[in-house]
């Protein structure tokens, strides 16, 4: 499909770290391919202020057409359908200025407004599904069975999972775990393509990180030369193991009194119980900063629950942190952890979140940072994944 006119829909922000890292990479990757692209994302406040600029830099730079709209919190699912409804608007002045080949929809809510644009005019719908949200909300204690509204919230989207799967011309998903399992569904007969999260491995680089940059910034952070550095990077909170992962630094620091935690993270991290506080280092930063601010760690943790819905969880700084050659710990019973850990020494995989497995993790601690294997390596990239991308839309034509 040569230059074929794509609109992309997003809930999340291009402005937000993953619309600059899981989203603007593929599009643009994409574009210079010969695709025309419309964007659509659903950007907050402050993250827009940020990094409004660079982002609509890039998209000028690179012919996509980016159409910001306001992102709504408040009052909760009332805020949603309004932005949903401004969505369904956008999309049909769209469609009437001009032919739209495909709607790629990027979860749940865009492929509400999705499905219904195939239905009305034809268009092709890919169900860029990311994970299984409804499941994810639930098991992340953002809606509580318990609440009327949000159990019938709840039933809603996973009826509409079902239709989704059915009536999407293709279908995305993060890992080979979610795959097995929708495809023991026996819903529909769309194809369905692999795509994890990927590195855009130009800028997750190590031999672009300068000495002076690493000890610039170790003096910023007040980290000394003789730290040993466990760093975490993302999101804190929802269904990442935030309390273990402390209890994990706090049993590194009875074997290595020298180390530190550096939290990479807008979020609100509380530290105030921690017996070792002070060496919590919690620091916010824009992307293109944080190649360098792993390169100050020795090794890195990423602890989350092992629930239904994250079978389809592919963290996105697992490839990055892999990428800059840190070593990383991760617990078992989510996404393809465990095909990961089967193909790079730098993955290791507890057996359980226990005390006893901590110690056995820390007692085999890498003595040195060694390259990516290529079979991951080569998962792991971006270009990778931009061909995927390439073929499904190939696929529809």
């Amino acid at each position: 499909m040569k230059n074929g006119s794509v609109v992309y829909l997003s809930y999340d922000g291009l402005t937000d770290s993953l619309g600059q890292s899981q989203i603007l990479p593929y599009l643009t990757g994409l574009s210079k391919a010969g695709y025309h692209f419309t964007v659509i994302s659903f950007e907050k406040k402050d993250a827009f202020i940020r990094s409004g600029s660079i982002v609509n830099k890039i998209c000028t730079e690179q012919n996509i057409k980016w159409v910001p709209l306001t992102y709504h919190k408040r009052p909760p699912v009332l805020s949603t359908l309004y932005d949903l409804l401004i969505l369904w608007r956008t999309l049909k002045k769209l469609y009437q200025q001009r032919k739209i080949d495909i709607v790629h929809c990027r979860s749940y809510l865009t492929s509400l407004v999705g499905l219904r644009a195939k239905r009305k005019w034809g268009v092709k719908f890919v169900f860029d599904m990311r994970g299984f949200w409804a499941d994810e909300r639930v098991e992340g204690g953002l809606w509580s069975l318990s609440h009327p509204v949000y159990k019938i919230v709840y039933k809603f989207f996973k009826e509409k999972e079902k239709v989704f799967l059915k009536e999407a011309d293709n279908i995305v998903s993060l890992t080979h775990n979610a795959k097995d399992e929708i495809e023991s569904w026996g819903l529909g007969n769309a194809p369905i393509t692999v795509i994890s999260t990927c590195v855009d491995t130009d800028l997750f680089d190590p031999r672009k990180i300068s000495s002076k940059g690493k000890m610039d910034l170790m003096t910023k952070l007040g980290i000394e030369h003789d730290d040993f550095v466990l760093l975490y990077l993302g999101s804190w909170g929802t269904w990442y193991l935030t309390k273990e992962m402390l209890n994990f630094f706090t049993l590194l620091k009875e074997r290595k009194p020298k180390a530190k935690f550096l939290i990479v993270s807008g979020d609100e991290v509380d530290k105030t119980d921690h017996p070792y506080s002070q060496d919590i280092i919690v620091t916010p930063v824009l992307r293109a900063e944080v190649p360098l601010h792993i390169s100050l760690a020795h090794i890195s943790v990423c602890f989350i629950k092992p629930t239904f819905s994250k079978k389809a969880s592919a963290a996105t700084k697992m490839g990055e942190i892999l990428s800059m050659r840190i070593p990383i710990i991760v617990n078992p019973g989510w996404g393809d952890v465990q095909w990961f850990a089967e193909r790079d020494t730098n993955v290791l995989l507890l057996k359980d979140i226990t005390r006893q497995s901590f110690l056995s993790i820390l007692d085999r601690l890498p003595s040195m940072k060694a390259a990516l294997n290529s079979d991951l390596a080569d998962v792991l990239k971006l270009e990778k994944a931009i061909e995927s991308y390439k073929n499904i839309y190939v696929s529809m034509f």
